[in-house]
């Protein structure tokens, strides 16, 4: 088990010196701030915006997770998981491409020694105008001088639960 990690350690190191040499002007990853309202800057756009998926994968560890929680009965399991490259092949899809914006409404930031858990509240509106708020979760940690996203949960208030006023606060 030990060695299985240390190994796993090594792997994420070197693919993190790799995309270091991409970010040194990305003065996004910075900050928690920065680092989450770029998520959001890169996913968003409207028809036609050709997104910078480089951009996107460098504020990513390259082991995060993208989990969304859904609400129905509709499906077999309440939520889908997929893989940083994964979600960007999802992010391809018509639904996307005729326009999507998503902007924060408000965060709450817990930090402790280079590990951060930011609840950021959002209102996302597709090209139809159809618009959801909802909270993502990231966890980030602190690593070799910069903030990285570990892994995304989200959900919507698309089954009537509204989003609780403490997180709709700025």
């Amino acid at each position: 088990m030990k060695k299985t990690l240390i190994g796993l350690l090594i792997l994420i190191s070197a693919n993190l010196n790799a995309q270091e040499k991409t970010v040194d002007d990305n003065t996004a990853v910075n900050s928690i701030d920065g680092i989450v309202k770029e998520v959001l800057s890169i996913i968003s756009g409207e028809e036609g915006k050709v997104r910078d998926w480089e951009a996107f994968r460098n504020l990513f560890l390259p082991t995060a997770n993208f989990t969304v929680l859904y609400h129905t009965d509709e499906i077999p399991l309440p939520y889908e998981a997929v893989s940083l490259e994964e979600f960007i092949s999802l992010m391809h899809d018509e639904h996307y491409d005729q326009g999507f914006t998503e902007y924060e409404i408000s965060k709450v930031v817990n930090e402790y020694n280079g590990l951060a858990q930011v609840f950021q509240s959002f209102c996302a509106k597709d090209s139809e105008n159809q618009e959801v708020k909802g909270i993502t979760s990231y966890q980030l940690i602190f690593f070799n001088n910069r903030w990285w996203i570990v892994n995304t949960v989200w959900t919507d208030d698309s089954n009537g639960m509204d989003v609780p006023e403490k997180y709709l606060r700025k």
